[in-house]
């Protein structure tokens, strides 16, 4: 929401480029990262792949696959590929049509509800809005469902996560229910440290799953679909009927591949980060966190005022500072409050608390 002219939206992306900016990584010009890819390919020989075969793409999928705990894995182009064809697949397994996911689950709101459309499968909400998925939200549903998509966080609410137990607990009685359970992995290496577990273990629970690489990997697109040696190549047919068997995808996966392990590592940094940001700005008189203590290293702000107000005095403190507080601003269920989304990455770690609280005090006056 807020002012949207193309004069303004030039001058505000203009001004965002000449900002410290506070969410996610670092920014930097779109050509640096052609250029480390081709370093890379350079250095390592790397061979493209032709229509998702080739000796350096296999090795990826692989090493992924072992890092996860899965028998095989898949590159492909979206995770809104990736996913619907892994509830397309359980659908065929399990004799049901019924996918069981949570109320803010992407395939829900962010898809054209493609799983419908293309694949004539139907949605049983299951949990609320404003929590993850928990045993007890299972236990209520009386549907035969197919499979169950599980976000680990769940994004919409704060990047939330269950607390272990429960989740070891859900998966369990879905089993046990011969539902397939599938991981909503979009940020499974943020998970993971929030949980403070391997990605094995985290992933031991899920029949299947997908991850990202283009979020908190910072890599070019690209993402990846995991499970059984069959599963998967049945998900290969799958991937050629939607369109996404490219050519090459050589670059989005050597992006993924260089970036990977270094992310991952950096993962604890930033969850403690956000953790020690987020009781920083629950100092400041009018905001507000979700979660008060963040599960991952993403949470929700919330703001008063009117959308438009706050994002020019946003822009005035940009000009004054140099600091970039928040992009854009949603409104919520309550009048008079806005909320943004914060992911702290590289780009928040070095930054002193004092500055930061100060700019967000400056904003709400």
């Amino acid at each position: 929401m807020g002012e949207s002219s193309d004069e303004l939206k030039a001058q505000r992306a203009s001004l965002r480029r000449r900002c410290h900016v506070l969410h996610g990584a670092v920014p930097e010009a779109v050509h640096r990262e052609l250029e480390r890819v081709a370093g890379w390919c350079e250095e390592h020989d790397i061979e493209a792949d032709a229509y998702g075969d080739g000796i350096g793409l296999q090795a990826f999928e692989a090493r992924v696959a072992s890092m996860l705990g899965y028998p095989a894995a898949r590159f492909m182009p979206s995770g809104t590929m990736a996913q619907q064809i892994a509830v397309r697949l359980w659908a065929g397994r399990t004799g049901s049509a019924l996918v069981g996911m949570h109320p803010t689950c992407h395939l829900e709101l962010h898809e054209q509800h493609g799983y419908q459309r293309l694949h004539g499968l139907a949605a049983v909400h299951v949990g609320e809005r404003d929590r993850p998925l928990l045993p007890s939200d299972l236990a209520a549903e009386a549907e035969r469902m197919g499979s169950l998509v599980v976000e680990l966080p769940t994004r919409e609410n704060g990047g939330q996560l269950a607390p272990w137990s429960e989740l070891v607990d859900l998966c369990a009685m879905a089993r046990e229910r011969n539902i397939a359970t599938h991981l909503d992995g979009a940020r499974l290496w943020e998970a993971a440290a929030g949980y403070d577990r391997s990605l094995d273990e985290v992933c031991d629970l899920f029949d299947s799953a997908y991850v990202s690489f283009y979020k908190g990997i910072g890599a070019l697109p690209g993402s990846m679909l995991l499970g059984a040696s069959d599963f998967i190549q049945e998900a290969v047919v799958w991937q050629r009927r939607h369109g996404g068997n490219l050519y090459t995808q050589m670059a989005n996966w050597v992006s993924a591949d260089m970036r990977l392990d270094s992310q991952i590592a950096n993962m604890p940094a930033y969850f403690q980060r956000a953790r020690d940001l987020a009781a920083a700005l629950a100092t400041v008189d009018g905001l507000t966190i979700n979660p008060a203590v963040p599960h991952t290293n993403m949470f929700h702000v919330f703001l008063p005022g009117d959308a438009n107000d706050l994002l020019r005095a946003r822009d005035r403190i940009a000009e004054d500072h140099a600091l970039w507080l928040f992009g854009g601003l949603e409104q919520t269920d309550v009048p008079g409050i806005v909320t943004f989304e914060l992911a702290v990455g590289d780009a928040a770690l070095s930054m002193p608390n004092d500055g930061i609280t100060a700019a967000f005090r400056e904003l709400l006056r």
